[in-house]
């Protein structure tokens, strides 16, 4: 599994003219799935999400996580994380699972930040066609792939 994380002061997202999920300040996640992973894969990324210390402190230091700052998600499926732009210039998607792997998997992931981790999530519509808009505080942008894991 594979995301980039992006610390914003606010997002949404729209399917068509309708708004279907809005935060303020947190993170906006794209979360790509390939065929390898599993529910073991989700609990890396949330677990390393819900602890990631990235927003400033009063003296201006990257040391508070979601919980401190009281931050939301917005979670976005992103299966062209997985692109393989390696031959010619159209992208292959062969490695990002197929819907009715992903879409699972992708659940469980906002699952476990909702439930176990206690983080307000909004989400777009998997599978749909979305358009993001987010104000990118920093910017901050991380990137955490699972198939990378130190711990």
């Amino acid at each position: 599994m594979r995301t980039v994380i992006q610390r914003v002061t606010r997002a949404s997202v729209k399917v068509g003219e309708q708004t279907v999920g809005k935060i303020d300040c947190g993170f906006v996640i794209l979360a790509g799935i390939t065929h390898q992973d599993t529910p073991e894969d989700a609990q890396y990324i949330a677990r390393k999400i819900s602890g990631l210390r990235v927003f400033e402190d009063s003296n201006g230091k990257m040391n508070l996580s979601l919980h401190d700052i009281n931050g939301s998600v917005l979670s976005i499926s992103q299966f062209t994380l997985f692109a393989d732009t390696r031959k010619g210039n159209r992208p292959s998607f062969v490695e990002a699972a197929r819907p009715e792997q992903a879409k699972p998997l992708y659940e469980y992931f906002n699952q476990l930040l909702s439930e176990e981790y206690h983080i307000h999530v909004e989400t777009g519509i998997f599978g749909a066609m979305m358009e993001v808009e987010l104000l990118n505080d920093g910017p901050v942008t991380i990137i955490i792939d699972s198939k990378q894991a130190a711990d």
